[in-house]
């Protein structure tokens, strides 16, 4: 899987090929998020730096359009209907 980026990771860093096989696997997965889900860890994670809800919904609407695939542009109710149903 993804043969030619491991060897560019092995080449060009200290990681080993298993190392760079798992970053790869990490990379992917993080870009193959749904937006749902990608609202929910979000949510968490804001919460739990303290942020209180207007901030973190601000902060994730921000960051929505820098994920790889962006998705549609959310409102911020679009967004607490996500978290809280």
């Amino acid at each position: 899987m993804h043969e030619e980026l491991v060897d560019h990771l092995t080449r060009t860093t200290a990681l080993s090929r298993g190392e760079a096989l798992r970053v790869i696997q990490d990379v992917l997965a993080y870009f193959d998020e749904p937006t749902e889900g990608f609202v929910r860890r979000r949510h968490r994670e804001l919460q739990g730096q303290g942020l209180v809800n207007a901030a973190i919904f601000e902060q994730i609407a921000a960051e929505l359009p820098y994920r790889a695939v962006a998705p549609p542009e959310l409102t911020l109710r679009q967004l607490r209907r996500i978290v809280y149903g």
